[in-house]
């Protein structure tokens, strides 16, 4: 996905609201600037950032990058969304079709050293949620608890809160994760 596109997408979404950059940065946390920057084109969100403007949007990662992408039923491992983060050099890339089914499948790849912090507001709208680790480790702090995972391991997320993506290891960490969204 072109940083164009997901530019373009923020700004829509926020328009189809009705609400001003002001209305935004007050329901996300982020800067008036930071936001205008962003839909601008000229500052590429990080993950951090994104699971706050998802949250104020009511959506998750996926439903907006899904948005921002026309995509048809099959996605193509080539064609598949795929934002890399350029503060941690995270890269997520979107697994499911596009479509109003509440599964979603994330493919997540977190660099030795990569760190991402979300905030609980990104999970009120997911019922359920699951991470597998494919290669490398990676640990999830959720309060006090703290999860070290390695291949084969899978983590059922508890009930929404702040939660830390941490890869202390030497190589990458790749994992899936399968989001199911609550249902009205």
């Amino acid at each position: 996905m072109s940083d164009a596109n997901l530019a373009t997408r923020l700004r829509l979404e926020r328009e189809a609201r009705n609400w001003t950059l002001a209305d935004l940065a007050a329901r996300s946390g982020i800067s008036r600037a930071m936001l205008s920057k962003i839909e601008r084109g000229e500052a590429s969100p990080t993950a951090t950032l994104l699971g706050r403007l998802s949250a104020a949007y009511g959506l998750t990662v996926s439903q907006l990058f899904a948005r921002a992408e026309e995509r048809g039923q099959v996605a193509r491992a080539e064609t598949q969304p795929r934002w890399q983060d350029p503060e941690t050099g995270f890269v997520r890339r979107s697994l499911s079709p596009p479509g109003a089914a509440p599964l979603e499948l994330v493919w997540g790849e977190l660099p030795p050293g990569g760190r991402i912090a979300y905030p609980a507001a990104s999970y009120r709208f997911i019922a359920d949620q699951q991470l597998v680790v494919i290669d490398g480790s990676v640990t999830i702090r959720q309060a006090d608890a703290v999860f070290v995972l390695r291949p084969g391991d899978c983590l059922r997320w508890g009930p929404p809160q702040d939660v830390t993506f941490e890869n202390d290891g030497p190589v990458l960490c790749r994992y899936i994760v399968a989001v199911l969204r609550a249902t009205a």
